[in-house]
């Protein structure tokens, strides 16, 4: 049985590697439609809608909107919301970094 604790990609070098070239990839493509190409090449239609939900998710929490409001609006669950807003207020950054530059 697992812990139910999210380990770092840096955990496991294959993972590490594989991580690092993912992010490596996005970091080199400048153009929206080369980056759609790319996740819808990449990601099941499922994956695709999780992460999407995922940002609508975290844009919401940002706002200020009530957890339940969140799941009724997204279809979440309110354990994605609770996990998203962790996420979002204790983790590296990223979705502040995205919810940031989508405000520009």
């Amino acid at each position: 049985m697992t812990s139910g604790k999210v380990l770092p990609a840096e955990a496991n070098a294959a993972t590490a590697g594989r991580f690092e070239e993912l992010v490596d990839a996005f970091a080199r493509v400048r153009d929206p439609a080369t980056v759609a190409a790319f996740l819808r090449d990449l990601c099941t239609t499922n994956e695709l809608d999780a992460m999407g939900q995922r940002l609508q998710v975290a844009r919401l929490v940002d706002e200020g909107i009530a957890y339940q409001e969140i799941s009724r609006r997204t279809g979440a669950s309110t354990a994605t919301v609770t996990r998203v807003a962790h996420w979002l207020h204790y983790g590296e950054g990223g979705y502040r970094a995205v919810l940031k530059r989508a405000r520009r």
